[in-house]
């Protein structure tokens, strides 16, 4: 059965989750959460992607995202960061198969209060969770200039 398609809409920001296979911690290594940074970077700079927040975790990630309206920036940006960071865990592990549980999730956020609160979101869950250890997270809304809807920069 094909699967369903995405339903597009233009100018939001996106609340994006992408879980490890089987919920395993493929990303427990620092080193692999610092190569998913990197590839996110270079979509980044390759596709023109605007990323306001993120929290790479040990089996999961998020990312809080804008669309500016070009189409197909954000799936070419999750299609080659996902893509390259399973490559390249899959050949230094000698390992195939899925590294990722399906594909990413994502939800459109309303603006006003709710994008503030998807950040506080991202950034405390791993407090939620009762993680111990700190993992990088962050947010890129400094470099990028981020303009709302109302014209305000963030």
């Amino acid at each position: 059965m094909a699967r369903a398609k995405r339903h597009y809409l233009p100018g939001y920001i996106w609340h994006i989750t992408h879980p490890c296979h089987k919920r395993e911690f493929l990303l427990g290594y620092a080193k692999d959460r610092h190569r998913y940074l990197q590839w996110l970077y270079e979509a980044r700079k390759r596709y023109g992607l605007t990323i306001l927040n993120y929290m790479v975790t040990s089996n999961h990630i998020h990312l809080l995202v804008v669309d500016d309206g070009e189409r197909d920036v954000i799936p070419k940006s999750m299609q080659m960061v996902a893509g390259r960071t399973m490559q390249e865990y899959n050949q230094r592990k000698d390992r195939g198969g899925a590294y990722w549980e399906d594909r990413y999730h994502a939800t459109a956020v309303e603006s006003g209060k709710h994008p503030a609160r998807c950040m506080v979101y991202i950034d405390t869950n791993m407090v939620r969770a009762g993680g111990s250890s700190i993992h990088r997270c962050g947010c890129f809304a400094v470099t990028t200039k981020f303009r709302s809807r109302e014209g305000r920069t963030c």
